[in-house]
């Protein structure tokens, strides 16, 4: 059974930097692709960062570019999402969802949500100016 567990919410200032985990258990790296969507009161799901099974193919979002970093550790099997300089329009719940790959999708990233079948629990993150 698969299982996305998120961790890593906070509150920081303008300017500050959080980092973000989700750990997939119930399948192998290869096998899944991980993305970061985020929700604010009122507004739809947007996409933030994706990256493929393989870790060589990486999208963000153009609001993030530049500011957020998507990365994987296969051995750990933990994808991060590395937030820098942070805005208040960042405020949010970041989800972290997992979608399962054949062996030729390993490069392979997708900002639909609708593409994810597992979805974390959400964290809160909050950036006051």
């Amino acid at each position: 059974q698969v299982q996305v567990a998120q961790s890593g919410a906070g509150s920081v200032q303008a300017g500050g930097s959080l980092i973000l985990s989700c750990t997939v258990s119930g399948r192998t790296p290869n096998s899944y692709t991980t993305g970061w969507f985020r929700q604010a009161p009122g507004k739809e799901r947007e996409f933030v960062a994706g990256i493929s099974s393989s870790g060589r193919s990486t999208g963000y979002a153009d609001s993030v570019k530049g500011r957020f970093t998507i990365s994987r550790d296969s051995a750990k099997k933990t994808d991060y999402l590395q937030m820098n300089n942070l805005k208040p329009e960042d405020t949010a719940v970041y989800y972290c969802a997992s979608k399962n790959i054949g062996p030729f999708m390993r490069d392979l990233y997708y900002a639909r949500w609708v593409d994810y079948g597992y979805w974390g629990q959400g964290t809160q993150v909050t950036v006051s100016s």
